[in-house]
This record gives structure tokens, C-alpha cells and sequence, in this order.
């Protein structure tokens, strides 16, 4: 390792902040990961998609995650003007943009955390997933 890689984070002078902090602020709220996970590869849509699919969250924290997510432009919220109200949630760009970032958590897991495994060994992305992690 280099010299730098002990020493902690400091944002680049044109940075008011961290980025790293920044991003943890934006999905770092327990569940939110998990709502997106669902988006992504689920394909989930729809409130009761991600009651049932979201292991421990309860509708009040659910709606208010959701909240969350449209406020920081992660998701856009469309309601059908339908006889009972159909609303589903949708990512944007941005909440997209977040696949890279999920993918690498899940890649850091498969590889230093082996008891998420059935066998309890680890295994690479590219093994279990057939590619690579997204990338930006």
C-alpha cells in the first residue's frame, strides 16, 4: 500500500464536503439499500412489492423511504388514475447510476464475507454472476 492509504479522507479543497459522506447520507437510511436492490434487479414497482419483498420494514417506514427517495430524485412517483389508484415507483438516472455502487458492496461480500454462502465458501461476482460488477 502507499503512504496515502492510512491516512483518513480529505475532500480536494474545491469539495465542500465528502462525497463519501454525501452518497452514505443519500442511501445510508436502513432499507433504502434494500428498496433499490428490488428496483434493480427485481424489477419491483409497486408499495406491496416491497411490503413483502423487504425483509423487516413496515408500511410507515416503507412510505417514508420512498419519501426519501423521490425527494433525493432516486425514484419518480407516478399515479394512474385508476379504480382502485395504481401508483408505482420508477428510478431515475440518478437512482440507476446507483447500480455500480451496489454491485461493488455485493462483490466485497461474496468475497470477504463467505457465510452469506450455502456452502460458506467464497466465491468471486464473475463466478456467481457470470460478468463483472457495473462500472461507471
Amino acid at each position: 500500500m502507499d503512504d496515502t492509504s492510512s491516512q483518513a479522507f480529505a475532500p480536494p479543497a474545491e469539495l465542500k464536503r465528502c462525497p463519501i459522506d454525501n452518497t452514505f447520507r443519500i442511501v445510508g437510511k436502513k432499507f433504502t439499500v434494500h428498496i433499490l436492490r428490488d428496483m434493480l434487479y427485481q424489477k419491483q414497482k409497486r408499495f406491496n412489492e416491497f411490503l413483502h419483498s423487504v425483509e423487516g420494514i413496515n408500511p410507515n417506514t416503507l412510505s417514508t423511504r420512498l419519501r426519501e427517495m423521490e425527494k433525493n430524485a432516486l425514484v419518480e412517483r407516478k399515479v394512474y388514475p385508476e379504480t382502485p389508484v395504481r401508483v408505482e415507483y420508477n428510478l431515475t438516472e440518478k437512482g440507476k447510476d446507483l447500480l455500480p455502487i451496489l454491485e461493488q458492496m455485493s462483490a466485497f461480500s461474496m468475497k470477504h464475507a463467505p457465510e452469506i454462502f450455502i456452502d460458506g465458501k467464497a466465491s468471486s461476482f464473475q463466478q456467481v454472476c457470470g460478468r463483472n460488477p457495473a462500472s461507471f
